[in-house]
C-alpha cells in the first residue's frame, strides 16, 4: 500500500501509469475494491477497468504523453483533475484501426482517496474530440 502519497500526489501517479502504461503501478495505487462510476462495458470491477483502459491506451497510441492542466484537492479527499492526452494512433483504439495521425483529446478525473490508494472515480473524456481526429 502507497500511503506516502497524498490524494493528489496519487492522482498524479495514476496519470503517469496511463501515460508509461507501467500495470505494476495499479497494485500500489487504486484500491481493488475501486467504485468507477463510469466503468467500460465488460470490465469486472473498478480496479479490472483500470488495467483494461491503460492496456488500451498503450495499445491504440505511441509516444503518448499525459500533461496535467489543472488539480485542485478537496478537504474530504476528493481530487479533481483535467488533463490532456497527446500522441500517435498505431494500433486499434476500440475498434478504430490505426491511422497514423497525431491526436491531442482532453478529459477530467474526479478521484477520492482512502488510506493512500484511490477508492472512487468519475471521469469524462473528450472522446468526440479524439474520433473526430481519428475518422476526420
Amino acid at each position: 500500500m502507497n500511503t506516502a502519497l497524498d490524494p493528489g500526489a496519487l492522482a498524479g501517479a495514476v496519470l503517469e501509469v496511463y501515460e508509461s502504461g507501467d500495470l505494476s503501478r495499479v497494485d500500489e495505487l487504486i484500491s481493488p475494491d475501486l467504485v468507477d462510476h463510469n466503468q467500460p462495458a465488460g470490465t469486472e470491477s473498478g480496479f479490472d477497468a483500470v488495467r483494461v483502459l491503460v492496456r488500451a491506451v498503450k495499445e491504440g497510441f505511441s509516444e503518448t504523453r499525459i500533461e496535467e492542466i489543472f488539480r485542485s484537492l478537496t478537504t474530504d479527499g476528493w481530487v479533481v483533475s483535467q488533463w490532456r492526452m497527446t500522441g500517435v494512433h498505431t494500433g486499434d483504439w476500440f475498434g478504430t484501426p490505426a491511422t497514423g495521425r497525431r491526436v491531442s483529446f482532453t478529459g477530467i478525473d474526479l478521484w477520492r482517496a482512502e488510506h493512500g490508494r484511490m477508492v472512487e472515480v468519475r471521469h469524462a473524456e473528450d472522446l468526440f474530440q479524439l474520433q473526430a481526429q481519428l475518422t476526420a
